[in-house]
């Protein structure tokens, strides 16, 4: 048992903690209250905390001068790895908590019971402070929980504090369906408290040297088969190769070259350092003797890992880049296109757009707009890499997914202290970014323009239509898995059994509401015609309004609907 809270302790904290949410990773996935299947929680959580350990794994155990002590040292280490790491809104939450932690303890001498207390009540208010609309019943909820019990042991004791954290968070977690109706109607706990009171029972164990009896709640009885595709990129590459690099951006762009020729799937996502800096490196290939010597001849490559497909147990879930490797290098199961792999967008007069893209087709348009783009789910590193690279003094942001809002917003934070002024449009869905980059104007005063996009894309409303995972009751009434469901605007309005009609019903439900143009974006599972079927429909039913249809190779929706 420990008296103390030191920087041995944070180490193996987090990486017990990685453990725990990696065991229970796809449990907290599958707690998503809603039937379609994005569910990620537990996939963002592991790849933040992930991001958290390798920061803590570079640092070579020596302290700045002027630094803090050697546990805040370590506590900021992880709180910095699991910032760039972020994503979701769970993963940003996460960050926020740690960053809080660490700011509390990190000058104290020694942690104790009340400073572990405290650090929890400075981590919840963090939490609170980075959303802009905090709602209970969430991990938000829980991570309050846990900071009021530990206050309320009133004792140096680390082991007793720790213990009263990990049971306020418990007890909080299993009431969140008592506060939020979504999750009383799914007969689900919160994802993101879940994941947070494993993370807080691997603290228990490293100061106790015991493991609470508290395993992660079970998900709903009810789920379809599980359904699961190769991680990224196409079949014509064997191997996964990733690395830690050591080198500078001039060499860095060489790698990407040579990589980028080599195979696929290419992420390369820096830490911000504006000479040498490190850098994770994810390539398929088929020639790994090579994209490993290319690493060499870059810089100093470490943590050099191979994965071969053919030997994997079972497919990697398609939003993690081999959750169990050193290196993270998630892409949502999108290729990397031009943009994002290091080649600058168009910037007019200093400006560039960011637009985050999960789909070949999609990115192709943001593309042809002069925004570079980023693959679907990125980490706050990620992002902040492409602001940079765009070497843009002004930026604006399209996340396309409320879930990347959070992480989009903390990367602007990041890019501000590097001198680059980014402001984040808060789009929902990849036809409100169409809609923001059709009116920009490099004319107006970036705030101007900002706003232009931000008003273009509120006027578009938008809709998606995908299969039902699970059962599930909501507001259109209860669904099964395999039934299609219409959600406009986020909410499920129509369930029906086949995707043409339910599709075509949707947009004639949406132009009920009035509309002059309907963008089509069909999914890389929508069967040949829809997107014509559904232009066709338009056609014949509402004879003057305009219909684009393109193929954007989104996955989970076969279509994404916009209608101005």
């Amino acid at each position: 048992m420990l008296d103390t809270l030191d920087a041995a302790a944070v180490r193996r904290w987090c990486a017990g903690g990685l453990v725990a949410l990696k065991r229970h990773q796809s449990e907290i996935d599958d707690l998503n209250v809603y039937p379609v299947p994005d569910g990620d929680t537990g996939t963002n959580m592991v790849l933040t905390l992930t991001s958290a350990q390798q920061a803590l794994a570079m640092d070579l155990g020596t302290l700045p001068e002027d630094g803090p002590t050697a546990h805040g040292h370590a506590l900021r280490l992880m709180a910095r790895g699991a910032l760039l790491g972020a994503r979701g809104n769970s993963g940003v939450i996460l960050s926020q908590i740690l960053r809080g932690f660490a700011d509390a303890v990190a000058a104290v001498p020694v942690v104790r019971g009340r400073e572990l207390a405290a650090a929890l009540r400075d981590g919840t208010a963090a939490a609170y402070a980075a959303v802009a609309r905090p709602v209970e019943g969430t991990l938000l909820s829980v991570v309050a929980a846990a900071a009021h019990a530990a206050e309320r042991a009133d004792s140096d004791d680390l082991c007793a504090v720790a213990r009263a954290a990990a049971g306020g968070a418990a007890h909080a977690l299993a009431r969140t369906p008592e506060q939020l109706p979504a999750l009383a109607r799914a007969g689900v706990v919160d994802a993101g408290g879940s994941g947070l009171c494993l993370l807080l029972d691997a603290l228990v164990e490293v100061v106790t040297g015991e493991s609470p009896e508290r395993p992660a709640p079970a998900p709903r009885p009810v789920r379809p088969p599980a359904t699961a595709v190769r991680e990224t990129g196409s079949e014509e590459y064997a191997y996964e190769v990733q690395f830690l690099l050591d080198a500078g951006p001039e060499a860095v762009a060489r790698l990407r070259a040579e990589l980028d020729a080599l195979g696929d799937s290419l992420v390369v996502v820096g830490d911000g350092s504006t000479g040498v800096g490190t850098w994770n490196v994810h390539v398929h290939v088929n020639d790994v003797g090579a994209a490993i010597e290319a690493g060499v001849v870059a810089g100093r490559p470490y943590r050099i890992s191979v994965t071969r497909f053919a030997d994997q147990a079972a497919p990697v879930p398609p939003a993690v880049a081999a959750a169990g490797q050193p290196a993270v290098a998630a892409v949502a199961g999108q290729p990397a296109v031009a943009a994002a792999a290091g080649q600058p967008a168009v910037a007019a007069a200093g400006r560039a757009a960011v637009v985050v893209a999960a789909g070949a087709g999609i990115a192709g348009l943001f593309t042809g707009e002069g925004a570079t783009v980023v693959p679907g789910n990125p980490s706050t590193g990620e992002l902040v890499d492409a602001i940079r690279v765009t070497g843009a003094a002004r930026v604006v942001v399209l996340p396309n997914d409320p879930d990347t809002q959070a992480v989009a917003s903390a990367a602007a934070r990041e890019a501000h202290g590097l001198g680059i002024k980014v402001s984040v449009v808060p789009t929902r869905s990849p036809v409100q970014a169409l809609a923001a980059l059709a009116v920009r104007d490099p004319g107006r005063r970036f705030e101007d323009d900002v706003i232009a996009m931000a008003e273009a894309a509120g006027a578009c409303r938008y809709a998606e239509v995908c299969y039902a995972r699970r059962e599930a009751l909501t507001v259109a009434g209860p669904c099964r898995p395999g039934d299609v469901l219409a959600l406009v605007e986020g909410e499920v309005h129509l369930i029906g059994s086949d995707l043409t009609d339910t599709c075509a019903a949707v947009v004639d439900r949406m132009l009920g509401g009035g509309g002059e143009l309907v963008t089509l974006l069909s999914g890389a599972d929508a069967p040949d015609g829809l997107a014509d079927a559904v232009r066709e429909h338009v056609a014949q039913r509402w004879p003057f309004v305009e219909v684009q249809a393109y193929p954007g190779g989104q996955p989970h929706y076969p279509l994404l609907v916009g209608v101005e």
